[in-house]
């Protein structure tokens, strides 16, 4: 019987095994298919950014800051962090008449910022359009391999010895009155009875709005999207060296280190029944291409290498995340809805959530995510 068992294998439930198991306590994690094979793995890199980030996630960024750069170290496997630099363009007189107010802000929550004129920006990225008029500068945002980091994650985990057990789906949940006891869950075609010791933490991203509804018959205020990422074809240099985003285009830009352009920031895919996985739309793929050509036009004749939009994401309403205990569990941390920007503060959520199962206090940075912020007082 493991202390506490958890369930999804991408970075969040990679991050809580090592730390718990670096403690000394017994960890068993389960993953459905294979270590990052959902939303923290797959094309290209992800972002490392505090710049535009609600202001609910700033102290968790800020702490998060420090823990990526000796991350490799401290886990002992790459990661592929960089830092880059973000840089939030800005093309409309309303979203430069606000910048100076959000500056404000994250420097007050410790996030090195900095409000930029056309011409400051284009000594950074000489290649853009002549419509940018401004900036929201963070020069220690950046990029890390996603899949790469919760691969390394998950070795550094098992190192110090909790099991790691793939293709095991998880499906039932096993309660004494309101104490979590086991779960059930499907290896080699066969159900299998896990005993949970002392807590369980369902950490497994789209997985975790169905069991929560079925066995606890709570309806989380989240829902599940398709983002589409793709990349350009090689160039022999790059237009852009810092982390791009937009005040008001759906778009996201990053520098890759094979020479191609990561494109995306919002834009969706579809399901497709047949093949069992979310697909691209064309039309999605080109618009979001061409908000890409908007800011930089040396883009314009640069193709489409590859495009996916194969890894769900969960978006709660508010778009900041759920991490938790509900009702009729109380032995069961749930975290979800990372709304497509939980990975930059995973290795500080990660350690929090471990602190929190094993002491039974909330962490303080962690308040803001509570499932009561949405029930009636």
């Amino acid at each position: 019987m493991a202390d506490y068992v958890i369930v999804g294998g991408g970075i969040y439930g990679c991050t809580v095994a090592w730390h718990l198991a670096k403690s000394g306590a017994d960890v068993h994690l389960l993953e459905a298919k294979t270590i990052a094979s959902g939303a923290s793995g797959g094309l290209g890199e992800r972002g490392v950014r505090a710049n535009g980030r609600d202001l609910r996630e700033l102290p968790l960024m800020k702490m998060a800051y420090d823990q990526w750069t000796t991350l490799h170290e401290d886990i002992g496997g790459e990661t592929g962090y960089r830092r880059l630099g973000h840089l939030l363009f800005i093309e409309r007189e309303t979203d430069l008449a606000t910048a100076p107010a959000q500056v404000w802000m994250q420097n007050q929550q410790g996030i090195e910022s900095h409000l930029l004129t056309g011409g400051q920006v284009r000594e950074l990225e000489p290649h853009i359009s002549e419509d940018i008029i401004g900036a929201i500068y963070c020069p220690d945002d950046g990029v890390s391999d996603h899949t790469l980091t919760t691969q390394s994650m998950a070795k550094a985990a098992e190192h110090h010895g909790a099991v790691i057990q793939e293709n095991a789906i998880v499906t039932g949940l096993e309660r004494e009155d309101k104490k979590v006891t086991g779960i059930v869950a499907t290896i080699d075609g066969e159900d299998v009875h896990i005993p949970v010791g002392k807590q369980l933490i369902l950490l497994s991203n789209k997985h975790v709005l169905p069991f929560v509804e079925y066995n606890l018959g709570i309806r989380l205020p989240v829902f599940a999207m398709l983002p589409q990422v793709m990349a350009l074809a090689p160039m022999d240099e790059l237009p852009m060296t810092h982390l791009i985003g937009h005040a008001h285009r759906t778009l996201a830009i990053k520098p890759l280190p094979d020479n191609r352009v990561m494109i995306s920031g919002g834009w969706r895919g579809q399901w497709d029944s047949g093949k069992g996985r979310g697909v691209t739309i064309p039309e999605q793929v080109e618009g979001n291409r061409q908000e890409a050509v908007a800011v930089y036009p040396s883009l314009i004749d640069v193709p489409v290498d590859e495009a996916f939009a194969d890894r769900t994401e969960l978006i709660s309403i508010d778009h900041i995340p759920i991490v938790d205990y509900l009702p009729d569990a109380n032995n069961m941390l749930v975290g979800v809805g990372w709304s497509g920007h939980g990975w930059a503060i995973s290795p500080a959520v990660g350690q929090l959530m471990a602190d929190w199962v094993m002491s039974g206090q909330q962490p303080d940075l962690l308040k803001p995510f509570s499932y009561g912020r949405f029930l009636q007082v």
